[in-house]
């Protein structure tokens, strides 16, 4: 019996710590600007003013999409805390942290670039966590 409630524990760590895991879709990483948040290859994440006019969508579509590409979150994500999902124009399903969806920049080349911060006059922010 002992061993067996050892097993059932050990199973419902693995699935809790999956499900955290699952909970963070980005982690705080250091850039140039100090703490922001970052995807999974440690690249800066950034918000959209424009976003706060349309609440729990992107307003970044099209072309913009291209430069500033989401961080896309599949069917089977789940959102709890200070994440959420929102569904893109396209379709597709991203990212957004207290409310604001979260994209990275074409023009960062390495983990803690920071170029998109202040893009098309000050529309874009490092997301800061």
């Amino acid at each position: 019996m002992i061993k067996g409630t050892g097993i059932v524990l050990a199973s419902m760590v693995f699935l809790i710590s999956t499900a955290f895991a699952q909970m963070a879709p980005a982690k705080i990483g250091d850039t140039s600007k100090g703490k922001a948040l970052v995807n999974d290859k440690g690249m800066t994440l950034y918000v959209f003013d424009k976003d706060k006019d349309v609440p729990g969508k992107s307003a970044c579509n099209g072309t913009c999409a291209e430069n500033w590409p989401a961080l896309l979150a599949s069917d089977a994500d789940k959102a709890s805390g200070d994440w959420s999902i929102v569904t893109r124009d396209d379709g597709k399903k991203m990212w957004a942290y207290k409310g604001r969806p979260l994209y990275a920049w074409k023009n960062d080349k390495a983990p803690g670039d920071t170029d998109g911060d202040g893009k098309l006059n000050g529309a874009w922010h490092i997301a800061a966590p």
